[in-house]
């Protein structure tokens, strides 16, 4: 059993966080590039927020918003 939990620790320490090893490396000569998926992420991110901002205004615009005071018959 004890090869088993060692195993497990084999495949994550040398498998499966070998990438993140590689971006730690490559931070110490260029933080540019090791934050280059970082900044990716953060590009589209604020791209589905300018496009949901957009849907809601367009559904504001159009009069489809339900602006009822109570959603529920209890309140």
């Amino acid at each position: 059993m004890k090869d088993f939990f060692y195993a497990i620790q084999d495949l994550f320490v040398n498998v499966l966080f070998a990438p993140l090893d590689a971006l730690r490396a490559l931070e110490l000569e260029n933080w540019f590039a090791a934050n280059t998926f970082s900044w990716i992420f953060i590009l589209i991110g604020m791209g589905f927020f300018v496009y949901w901002m957009l849907q809601l205004k367009g559904f504001n615009d159009n009069n489809e918003e339900d602006k009822s005071i109570s959603s529920h018959s209890f309140l």
